[in-house]
């Protein structure tokens, strides 16, 4: 509710995601509160840090600290991702929202690398810690607030699909662990002289390599080039087909440059008979209507289907039964039947599942196997295969 209660304030027309100035606005206002929340928290920490020579508390409190920089890294993000499109980069600017998460990332486990150091230093040479009740019950406080802003960047981040958030949420909710660990530590120093002000270091420093780790992993995905959602596929393929004359689809490309920011290619097939200016026009409002829809820039290459003639009927139906017991082999399309006499060929092509190709054989290998099939059956026919790896 008061996450709520924040957007409604601080942002107009709130409502209107797909706006990019409102998106970036969610952004900015994320960013601050995390800023005005961390700060507070690094402060708190530090001095009850400081007053009860703890090293797990101060490690936590140094871990607020980076995430105060991390929201002004967010905020820097999102300001820079809104760049418009120039001439070096023609598809804009949007990857930088990802850059900066990863930033973040490697900041948060340089804290986790000083504080593994400082850990084993302190159960080597031991410091008595000072219990208080006033610092125990800030330490609690503090839990609470770390819980109140994990859920409001997730709330923010799922509003406007955002990586960045998304990943401050779960780094947030990973200082909840921490923190909870480091007041378990606080209060058994009031009943023992072991070091496990040293051992909770540790733990805190390790949960927060694991925090910057999963960060890394998370944010440097779309940069290297991830699979797109499969609901975005599945959307776009279903789209297509609802149009008249388009039979098939095949060989859907998404590229993204940032939340928001893709563009896709693919394979419409339609009947090689239909008069070329309809079709275009059909093609047209599919590649307009599609990209508005799925916030996303669609090209459509036409791929006209052989008229089925009875030979191309059946050969296809006997190529079809070769090629389903192939475990690689997900489908087949453009299939067609060319030239005359004693120099027909097949031709088309097959969709392979990408990860079980990589395993079983290699393409030239898979050819070899379709083609020594079908020359069994019929020895007529030269074959001309393509190979489409699914990557989605």
């Amino acid at each position: 509710m008061f996450s709520n209660l924040l957007v409604k304030t601080f942002i107009k027309d709130s409502e209107n995601i797909e706006n990019e100035d409102v998106r970036n606005k969610y952004g900015y206002l994320a960013g601050i509160v995390g800023i005005i929340a961390n700060f507070i928290l690094f402060a708190v920490k530090l001095s009850v840090g400081l007053l009860t020579s703890s090293i797990a508390i101060m490690a936590d409190a140094f871990n607020n600290l980076s995430d105060m920089a991390s929201s002004v890294i967010t905020i820097v993000g999102f300001k820079l991702a809104s760049i418009p499109p120039d001439k070096e980069h023609p598809f804009g600017h949007g990857r930088l929202e990802y850059i900066s998460a990863l930033i973040v990332a490697f900041m948060v486990m340089l804290v986790g690398f000083q504080f593994v150091k400082s850990s084993i230093d302190r159960i080597l040479n031991p410091v008595p810690i000072k219990f208080e009740i006033i610092p125990f019950i800030l330490l609690f406080i503090s839990i609470l607030v770390k819980i109140w802003l994990s859920s409001f960047n997730k709330f923010m981040g799922g509003k406007i699909n955002s990586s960045a958030l998304k990943a401050a949420s779960v780094d947030a909710m990973g200082d909840v662990f921490t923190s909870s660990t480091v007041l378990v530590s606080f209060l058994a120093a009031k009943f023992t002289n072991l070091p496990i002000d040293g051992y909770a270091g540790i733990i805190v420093s390790v949960a927060i390599l694991y925090a910057g780790y999963s960060l890394v992993k998370e944010t440097i995905s779309p940069l290297l080039g991830e699979a797109p959602d499969p609901e975005l596929v599945r959307g776009i393929n279903q789209a297509i087909l609802s149009y008249e004359h388009i039979q098939g689809v095949h060989d859907l490309i998404i590229h993204n440059y940032g939340v928001g920011k893709s563009i896709a290619s693919v394979h419409a097939e339609i009947p090689a008979d239909i008069d070329i200016m309809t079709i275009h026009d059909i093609i047209d409002t599919a590649e307009r209507e599609i990209s508005e829809k799925f916030k996303t820039h669609l090209v459509i290459h036409m791929d006209p289907i052989c008229i089925e003639t009875e030979e191309v009927a059946y050969t296809k139906s006997e190529v079809e039964k070769i090629i389903k017991y192939n475990p690689v082999i997900k489908s087949m399309h453009d299939f067609r039947i060319v030239g005359h006499g004693e120099h027909q060929s097949i031709i088309f092509d097959v969709v392979v599942d990408n990860d079980k190709m990589v395993k079983i054989m290699t393409e030239e290998e898979l050819k070899e196997d379709i083609i020594n099939a079908i020359k069994d059956v019929h020895p007529e026919y030269n074959c001309i295969i393509t190979i489409d790896r699914d990557f989605h």
